[in-house]
């Protein structure tokens, strides 16, 4: 992946198409996302805006067509999502096993409670000690002609039974399926892709049935091995504590910077870097950088050891005063002794920052300027004001930070100050060499944070000033020339 900016979108977000999102991007953002575009699931899909995938050999007509893709790849490095946890209820392959059931050829491909329970029977004990994401991560269905009730694992779905149905990556069918997922990527140019939920994929009793080491690395160690295959690099999308990111980056992942957003959100709220400097300077640098993104902002498990409860509750406070909405742990045992328990804050990061324009380059210049791939949400690049109207609609309190954008909404939005100033900061990112060098979080007051990168005499450093949100850059050219810059 390159050391550039890079855009994520829904293939619809930004004009209704993929033709549209190459439109859009050509009129209003020309060749400015030098990283790539990471498009978020464009398949056929039964739910979860995408995520509940029915296969991964087409592309969802309303959306566009593989040519589509391929087009998009001659120009950007193209990065698809594989849910390699779940698939859809209303797959071939699902339906089939509902058909046929334990007679099905794809019955195997699911995990059926006898898998985990040898009697079939769930424990409450055991489900106590697991990471739910859901009342109960499993699911009944009437199966086969005898039209037999069976429970399935579905660690997602807001409904139940569930529209997300857990595969078992120990099935030959699994790898037989994944491994022809990514052959057809590869054959459309795609380069990069994101693994979606994978800390969920082994189940294993006396566990939290999440990140399960040592058998997750069995199961990346051959994904990566067929990515590797056909030329795509792998980024794991792991929402859990800094010492699972850590235990990734050094198996030699690309790994995402979950920490990243809240602390800058609370840095810009206490107006201090007290806890976002040692940060800076004790993170892995091999990383993907976001703020924002089609969830939420990550508190639990990924802050979990890194915040007192205290300043969480103010946080989150300030956040549900700027109109955000929450997601929450479920399981007792993955709360806070106190009760703490926000999964995601939900909202746009341009709107938990009040709106103000300052703020919110500041916040992006230290995004951009922490090591690692940034990456921009379509909302984020047009700094997006809350949806209240998409929640409302939808009942998903994701839809907060998921508008559709129309092609005059982006006209209009790419012509905003902030906007500008938020392009001006993205083609400095891309352009300056000093980013492919060393990075250093200098020491100073808590008031103030500075981010300097260097090389080969070139330098290019942040200055920003907290109490005012002021961010000042200066950059040092191999000549001598010194270059200041108000972002």
């Amino acid at each position: 992946m390159k050391n550039k900016v890079q855009l994520i979108t829904y293939a619809d977000s930004l004009g209704g198409s993929l033709r549209h999102l190459e439109e859009a991007l050509d009129e209003c953002f020309p060749q400015i996302f030098e990283g790539g575009i990471h498009i978020l699931p464009p398949f056929p899909s039964s739910g979860d805006r995408g995520f509940a995938p029915l296969t991964y050999l087409e592309i969802d007509p309303a959306l566009g067509t593989w040519e589509d893709i391929r087009r998009l790849g001659d120009r950007y490095d193209i990065m698809l999502d594989v849910m390699v946890n779940h698939i859809s209820s209303r797959s071939l392959y699902f339906q089939d096993f509902l058909e046929n059931g334990r007679q099905s050829e794809w019955a195997d491909l699911f995990i059926t409670l006898d898998k985990i329970w040898p009697d079939g029977k769930p424990v409450q004990e055991d489900i106590n000690r697991i990471f739910l994401r859901r009342l109960r991560p499993y699911s009944t269905f009437t199966t086969g002609p005898e039209r037999k009730e069976v429970e399935v694992w579905t660690t997602f779905g807001k409904e139940d039974p569930s529209e997300q149905i857990d595969m078992d990556w120990r099935s030959p069918l699994f790898r037989r399926l994944i491994a022809g997922f990514f052959a057809n990527f590869s054959r459309y140019g795609v380069k990069a892709v994101r693994l979606d939920a994978v800390g969920y994929v082994v189940k294993k009793l006396g566990t939290s049935c999440f990140f399960v080491e040592p058998e997750i690395y069995e199961l990346m160690d051959w994904v990566h091995a067929v990515a590797d295959s056909h030329g795509m690099e792998l980024l794991p999308e792991v929402h859990s504590r800094r010492a699972a990111q850590n235990s990734l980056a050094a198996h030699g992942y690309w790994i995402y910077d979950f920490i990243l957003p809240y602390l800058v959100l609370e840095a810009l709220s206490i107006r201090s870097s007290i806890h976002l400097r040692p940060y800076l300077v004790s993170r892995p640098e091999r990383q993907v950088t976001m703020l924002d993104c089609h969830d939420g902002i990550p508190v639990k498990p990924d802050m979990d050891g890194l915040y007192a409860a205290e300043d969480a509750r103010r946080l989150v406070n300030s956040c549900l005063d700027r109109g955000a909405n929450l997601s929450v742990v479920y399981s007792d045992q993955h709360k806070d002794p106190n009760g703490f328990d926000v999964h995601q804050i939900r909202g746009t990061y341009y709107s938990l920052l009040g709106c103000d324009d300052d703020a919110y380059i500041a916040a992006r210049a230290i995004q951009f300027f922490t090591p690692g791939i940034p990456q921009v949400y379509y909302v984020g690049l047009l700094a997006g004001e809350n949806d209240f109207e998409a929640v409302a609609r939808d009942g998903d309190g994701r839809e907060i930070n998921r508008h559709n954008f129309s092609l005059d909404e982006i006209r209009a939005a790419s012509k905003k100050d902030v906007v500008r100033r938020l392009v001006r900061l993205i083609r400095l990112r891309n352009s300056n060499p000093a980013f492919d060098g060393k990075f250093e979080a200098l020491d100073t007051s808590p008031s103030r944070l500075l981010m300097k990168w260097s090389k080969d005499g070139e330098s290019c450093a942040l200055d920003l000033d907290l109490a005012s949100f002021t961010s000042v850059v200066e950059v040092v050219h191999g000549d001598g020339q010194v270059q200041s810059l108000v972002l």
